[in-house]
């Protein structure tokens, strides 16, 4: 039987770019069950970007993805009318904008984090007639009853939560503290990696891809992925599987970008060397 690899590497791209999609409605569901305890009169509009930090950011990205995918591989250069060419930066300004509202809500919720204070609580039992919740991480809170409250009694000493009846022991607080810290530098390194290649995509439409720049721009992003390979590897380790799943399903997802534009760049540098 004959395989056509180029269709198999297809259909596990646009896989993985499905999957991807999918993960929006999952980190909704995650952060709608969290928002009931972190906001307990509500979500206003002013605080949407902070409860569906990671809902908005996957949102944002995947239209980010599915517009370099048709600009470095979809495509052909004679399809960039001025229409089109205009309508993908109109799209990709309206991406851009709410990837920056989710990264200021990573910092939102950092700083909620970090708020936590000690708490006078010795047993987490007595708090169950009023409602209380323990928050294990940023976006995992479980509401406290007399079935479970045994099994987070022994932390050593507990935090509460600033302006939530929540509480957290001193060793999980200490995990989502920098699962928080993870959150912030993966969405400002990643921030990071699209500008880079953004100016790739850029320099590449104007065949200007290559010798110094080109250099330039691969070392940044050697140094940026590392990063971001690192924030993955310690989802894996300390982090839910839906973070550490994401993290590497959005690696791989750009290493299917940056090769188009590795392609891309192949086919112009062998039109500049045809005779």
């Amino acid at each position: 039987m004959n395989i056509n690899r180029e269709r198999v590497f297809m259909l596990f791209k646009y896989t993985v770019y499905l999957l991807l999609t999918i993960n929006v409605f999952v980190f909704l569901d995650i952060e709608w069950a969290a928002s009931d305890v972190r906001f307990q009169d509500g979500v206003s509009f002013a605080s949407i970007y902070e409860a569906f930090a990671a809902t908005i950011d996957t949102a944002a990205w995947v239209v980010l993805l599915l517009l370099f995918e048709l600009e470095t591989y979809v495509l052909d250069d004679e399809h960039f009318t001025p229409r089109i060419t205009w309508t993908l930066h109109g799209v990709r300004f309206f991406a851009y904008f709410f990837i920056v509202v989710a990264f200021l809500g990573y910092i939102e919720a950092l700083t909620f984090t970090l708020g936590a204070t000690p708490s006078d609580v010795t047993n987490l039992c007595t708090l169950v007639a009023e409602g209380w919740s323990y928050g294990a991480d940023i976006n995992d809170f479980t509401l406290l009853t007399t079935e479970n409250c045994g099994q987070f009694s022994g932390a050593v000493a507990y935090l509460q939560y600033p302006g939530v009846n929540a509480v957290v022991g001193v060793e999980d607080f200490v995990t989502s503290k920098w699962l928080a810290w993870t959150d912030v530098i993966n969405a400002g390194v990643w921030l990071l990696v699209v500008m880079v290649l953004e100016a790739d995509v850029r320099l590449q439409e104007k065949d200007l891809l290559k010798g110094t720049l080109y250099y330039v721009s691969t070392a940044s992003k050697f140094i940026l992925y590392s990063i971001l390979v690192a924030a993955a590897v310690y989802w894996t380790m300390d982090g839910g599987f839906i973070d550490s799943y994401d993290a590497w399903m959005w690696l791989i997802a750009f290493v299917f970008i940056e090769l188009n534009v590795f392609e891309w760049r192949q086919e112009s540098l062998e039109e500049d060397a045809a005779p």
